[in-house]
């Protein structure tokens, strides 16, 4: 318990002064931001300098910048500060009706879309004063979701990428080939030779941001030439429509896709491996009784899904 004494020395309100200078990186902006007097927050600083033996904030002609200690603690005080709050505002009874809570979940702009407008649907109808907010994702934005987990509420994930998170199973999809309406390759089952031989647009190509299925053209030695990475399913028709470019995209969004015109959907030619869309959460959310109700939700509206 050694902690204990440096803890019951602290001020937690200066975590929130904390955040505020490393954001802004100006004492003036800063103090605004939080409705405080410039005075009052130049003695934040200065605590805080004390405390940490830094400046934190050096200046640099007429600004700031972070000092790299600062810059490390950049990292942290958003999710600190945002577990403090989750701390004080637990309550053992919650009443939905009655909540302003916002619950905050990443994901792709493929699940976002298969699942949002429902969800959205069902948290207005039980909870009018609760916000969703559904941030999509990029692949750099994974890993930190991942390593953020206990700060946000929930991430939309499809298993392979990750498996050390408490997770529920919300809907199953599959694969198939999106290509211009003018391609010629683009048979209704297309050629493994085809694939082979066209260039293409992947989605997300990193080691710990991907696609199963296009795992699995790899694997079977199809290596894809591909011309363009985009972060974003809904997008592929502008990556592909007038062009030769295969890409792969889930069923589910296809209908989607196809309404926006100059692009096919083809079935792939083997069996690709099947898409199991999960939520994740961490272990810390376990019990508590409102992220409880919002895995209601979720479960209420994947079922929906089928």
């Amino acid at each position: 318990m050694a902690d204990d004494p440096l803890l019951s020395r602290l001020d937690l309100n200066l975590l929130v002064s904390l955040d505020a200078l490393l954001t802004e990186r100006n004492v003036t902006r800063a103090a605004e931001r939080l409705h405080l007097s410039q005075p009052s927050l130049s003695a934040a600083l200065a605590r805080l300098r004390a405390h940490f033996d830094d400046p934190l904030l050096a200046r640099r002609g007429n600004t700031y910048e972070l000092t790299p200690l600062a810059t490390r603690l950049l990292e942290h005080t958003a999710d600190a500060l945002s577990a403090v709050r989750r701390v004080f505002e637990s309550q053992s009874r919650w009443d939905p009706s009655q909540s302003t809570r916002t619950f905050t979940v990443h994901g792709s702009d493929y699940a976002l879309t298969v699942i949002g407008a429902t969800l959205s649907r069902l948290v207005s109808a039980q909870a009018p004063g609760v916000r969703l907010r559904l941030v999509p994702t990029s692949s750099m934005g994974i890993d930190d979701v991942l390593n953020r987990l206990a700060s946000v509420d929930g991430l939309i994930l499809p298993y392979g990428i990750t498996a050390d998170r408490p997770s529920m199973d919300l809907w199953r999809d599959d694969w198939v080939i999106l290509a211009a309406e003018d391609n010629p390759r683009a048979t209704p089952t297309v050629s493994l030779e085809a694939l082979s031989a066209s260039p293409w647009v992947f989605t997300y190509q990193t080691r710990s941001s991907f696609t199963a299925v296009g795992r699995q053209l790899e694997q079977l030695g199809l290596q894809p030439r591909v011309e363009a990475v985009v972060e974003s399913f809904s997008l592929l028709p502008l990556y592909v429509a007038q062009t030769d470019r295969f890409a792969l995209i889930q069923r589910k969004l296809a209908p989607r896709v196809l309404g926006l015109g100059g692009v096919q959907v083809c079935e792939i030619p083997f069996e690709p491996v099947p898409l199991i869309e999960a939520l994740w959460w961490h272990p810390a959310h376990g019990n508590d009784p409102e992220h409880v109700w919002l895995r209601g939700l979720f479960a209420e509206a994947a079922r929906d899904l089928q």
